[in-house]
Parts: structure tokens; C-alpha cells; sequence
């Protein structure tokens, strides 16, 4: 999962790079937040050893493009676009594996295709009005840094004050070989910061998904990734929520054996109507 064996055109222009490996029934894995594609070098063998997964580089990262102006609704056109190629080739609804921001991007691309059968969210619904995922002059203060150059500390606030991590795990975090690639991709931080508070990205407008969603969330994750996944699966039609114990933001890196076999029993069990 190192290099993008194509790239699809979103309805923009904008020029989508996408990881495919593996065989069998269609899996879309969408990234979260200063990253790319590389988020999935865990699960994504071990994914590709019962789906064809089509791991995307999202918009402003890794090799995909970038449109001159940001909207999250960009976002969702993207995902969409890669799973109605990957359903026409394949002629069979594609299932959607998001993680955080990840995650809110395909519940969005939902609304805008049939090509997606289900969708599995990792920590990824909208947090609700009143129990926000940010401080509010949290933008502002990561502006400013995107605007110094300061990157590295721009990706550090985000990962202590909005992911929760703490001092060990942001160790850990530094000396993995991807961190210069999250410090490249940090200034993206601050737009999807902005679009998450927008009403494209709500609970109300993504709490319209038809389509089954398996929300999963980590045990010992923030108080506010429990909120938002209880404010979300009020809203589904058809969704259920598991939780991976001790996990927190990350389990597809550190719980991923339990992840994978949430995905697999998603994908292949039947629909659970939420109501």
C-alpha cells in the first residue's frame, strides 16, 4: 500500500489517488485527519486478505490533488466519485471504512451515491452542538501556526487537544516514519477543523444515511467521541455501534485484529435496522 496505481477525476477536476490491493468484495477506506492512505498500513493487509481494498489519498495530501477553494462537500464528491468507479467495475455496492474526519466525509459521499452499500465509522460522527470535539479558539490558534510555518506544532496541538493523546503516546507518534508526512499535511487540519462545524458536516444533515452504518468506538477514547456516536445513532435508520475496549482514537494501529473482525462481520452479516 505505497504507491497509488491510479488516480480518478472527482466532479471538480480534482485529481483522487487510490491504493488498490487485495480481492474480493469492494472495500473504500477513507483517512482521517494529516494523513493519507498509510493510516491503513495495519489493517489494510489484513483487510486485503478477504476484500479488494481501494485505499484513497483524501484531497490536499499524499498524491492526490487539491481544488483552489475548500468545502467539505468537495470531500464527499470524492469518495463518491471512487465508489461509482469501483461499483461499475465491480457491479456491486462498494462498502465505506472511514476513520474520524474519514469517517464524516463517507457518511457525506452517502447522501451524494447509491454505489455504497454500508459504511464503517471509526469515531467519525458529528460531535453535537453542545459537546464539541474543539475548544473555540482552537482555529484561530492553529491558523496562526499554519501561518508561522510551524507545522509540527500545528499537528501537536490537534493530536493533544482534539485526538486526546497523551505525552507517551505522542512520543510514539514522533518517531513513527510517517510523522513527517502528518507534519507535511498539518495545515489540512485547520480547514477540516472549520468544515466540521459546518451544516453540510452536522448531525442533522449526516444523520440522514440510509444506507447501514457500524459505527465503532474506542473504550477509553474522549468523552466527546462517546457523545457524538450515542447523538449520531439516534438519527441512523439502520445502525449499530460496537466498542472496542482500551482502544482509543486509533484501534485500526492498535487493536487490529478486533478491527478487522468488526469490519469482516459487518460486511458479510446481515442489516441490523437501528429502528
Amino acid at each position: 500500500m505505497t504507491s497509488p496505481l491510479r488516480r480518478l477525476v472527482s466532479a471538480d477536476g480534482t485529481p483522487i489517488a487510490v491504493v488498490r490491493s487485495g480481492d474480493g468484495p469492494p472495500l473504500v477506506l477513507v483517512h482521517g485527519a494529516a494523513a493519507d492512505h498509510t493510516t491503513w498500513r495495519v489493517v489494510g493487509p489484513r483487510l486485503a486478505r478477504r476484500f479488494a481494498v481501494h485505499a484513497i489519498d483524501r484531497r490536499g495530501r499524499g498524491a492526490s490533488g487539491d481544488g483552489p477553494e475548500y468545502a467539505v462537500e468537495r470531500e464527499f464528491e470524492d469518495v463518491a466519485a471512487v465508489a461509482n468507479v469501483v461499483a461499475a467495475e465491480t457491479r456491486e455496492p462498494v462498502t465505506v471504512v472511514g476513520h474520524s474526519f474519514g469517517g464524516r466525509v463517507a457518511l457525506g459521499a452517502a447522501l451524494r451515491t447509491n454505489a455504497i452499500g454500508r459504511l464503517a465509522v471509526y469515531e467519525g460522527a458529528p460531535a453535537p452542538a453542545d459537546h464539541p470535539y474543539q475548544a473555540p479558539d482552537l482555529i484561530a490558534r492553529l491558523g496562526a501556526l499554519a501561518e508561522a510555518g510551524d507545522r509540527e506544532l500545528l499537528l501537536d496541538t490537534f493530536l493533544r487537544e482534539v485526538v486526546g493523546m497523551d505525552a507517551g503516546a505522542l512520543a510514539a507518534s514522533r518517531a513513527n516514519p510517517v510523522w513527517p508526512d502528518r507534519v507535511a499535511a498539518a495545515q489540512t487540519v485547520v480547514r477540516e477543523l472549520a468544515a466540521e462545524t459546518s451544516a453540510a458536516a452536522s448531525l442533522a444533515a449526516l444523520g440522514q444515511v440510509r444506507v447501514p452504518v457500524l459505527q465503532v468506538l474506542g473504550g477509553a477514547s474522549r468523552a466527546s467521541f462517546h457523545r457524538a456516536t450515542e447523538a449520531l445513532a439516534a438519527r441512523l435508520a439502520d445502525g449499530r455501534a460496537v466498542v472496542i475496549d482500551g482502544a482509543r482514537h486509533a484501534a485500526h494501529h492498535t487493536h487490529p485484529d478486533r478491527f478487522v473482525a468488526e469490519v469482516e462481520a459487518f460486511v458479510r452479516g446481515p442489516r441490523h435496522a437501528g429502528r
